[in-house]
């Protein structure tokens, strides 16, 4: 793929597909992490007297229609403050005439409000290519996505590239995923094994042990044990057994339970084999905690995506929590991802001690599982 950066920018219409996809609520952007990541391709291109304008979808609007709260206009407000001494302006039609200058930052309005964009319509995918001289695909988190935005458009730009960020993400990930420094560990939490059950099977091939958490674990957990009213998948039963008669899993041996799920309840520590039929699991024991934390203490690269608890309950905290730190003590190579990772980043305050943290969930996922995605497949083909 060709990247941004060795591309003369200079007076060319550089289209960025950007992520600014930022959590908002009444108007007002509540974390900023997504734009500050989408800044050095901005900055790359107005340096070098480029053309720009900057895209990306926001929420999900009813395809067609212009509603506000869904509008770019926060982002474009915000930028404002970060570009001081360049004109901004946010366009909301663009799709038949444009006209940009240099030194211009032009924002064109949310693409989730164009009719097509969800499903790559050819003739929008089209009228995207025709904005530009120069597509620059920067928004890593969406390149698992067949939209008109992300992935048409490449087809027909006369020139298509990655930009920094995207770029990095493929870097950092490609750490993990050829010849990583062993042992290699990778952590899967979360909820629904069936969901990760493609990427646990790509990870198993390639990790010395995989560490599982929430209600992956409990899906394994179940192959032999009564986990009484807790959250697991059944009909994965038999995939989870086939994975852990081939690979290193390590599942855990005790467990923190407790009789209803919610904030107030009590945590009790059983071994695995002692649920009771009436007891939801909803953290690691003391016991598998230890075990976690010494296979971390020797790694050398670890992947980390999803809590291994219930960490928004007070008393069900402890694994995820002493997990996380010892990840970020840790003198290995670590990268994390996914939302609720980023979440438990956030609330344990170590986002400068993880190696780095990729901006995307299902784009993060999708290119492990595959070493690839459908964006970055069409880049590689269109971009030489």
């Amino acid at each position: 793929m060709i990247r941004m950066t060795d591309i003369n920018l200079h007076n060319k219409r550089v289209l960025i597909r950007a992520d600014l996809n930022v959590p908002m609520h009444n108007g007002n952007i509540v974390s900023d992490a997504r734009i500050i990541s989408s800044l050095p391709a901005i900055k790359i291109a107005l340096a070098q007297g480029a053309k720009v304008m900057l895209t990306s979808h926001l929420g999900r609007p009813i395809e067609g229609i212009y509603d506000n709260k869904y509008s770019l206009g926060p982002i474009a407000h915000y930028l404002k403050y970060k570009f001081n001494n360049i004109n901004i302006t946010l366009i909301k039609d663009y799709l038949n005439n444009l006209n940009i200058n240099v030194n211009n930052l032009n924002i064109l309005e949310n693409v989730r409000f164009n009719k097509g964009e969800q499903q790559n319509d050819d003739s929008l995918s089209k009228r995207y290519a025709s904005l530009c001289d120069i597509f620059v695909m920067d928004a890593f988190a969406t390149s698992h996505r067949i939209n008109s935005s992300t992935y048409g458009v490449i087809k027909y730009a006369p020139m298509s590239c990655i930009g920094p960020l995207f770029s990095k993400e493929i870097e950092s990930i490609n750490k993990i995923m050829i010849e990583p420094q062993r042992p290699l560990v990778a952590i899967v939490g979360g909820s629904k094994v069936s969901s990760k059950f493609h990427v646990l099977e790509s990870l198993a091939k390639l990790a010395d042990t995989i560490i599982v958490g929430g209600g992956i674990a409990n899906t394994f957990i179940s192959i032999d044990n009564k986990i009484g009213k807790s959250l697991h998948e059944s009909n994965f039963i038999n995939q989870a057994k086939m994975l852990r008669s081939k690979y290193n899993f390590l599942i855990p041996s005790d467990l923190r339970v407790g009789k209803n799920f919610s904030k107030l309840a009590l945590s009790n520590i059983k071994n695995v084999s002692d649920i009771a039929d009436d007891e939801y699991i909803m953290d690691i024991g003391d016991k598998t905690l230890e075990n976690i934390t010494n296979v971390l203490k020797k790694a050398k690269t670890i992947l980390w995506n999803g809590p291994i608890g219930v960490f928004e309950f007070p008393n069900f905290c402890k694994g995820t929590k002493i997990i996380a730190e010892s990840i970020a003590n840790s003198n290995a190579f670590s990268v994390a991802g996914g939302g609720d990772t980023l979440a438990i980043i956030d609330l344990f305050n170590i986002k400068d001690k993880i190696s780095y943290i990729s901006t995307g969930g299902g784009a993060f996922l999708k290119f492990i599982e595959s070493n690839n995605s459908p964006v970055i497949d069409m880049l590689e083909r269109y971009s030489k």
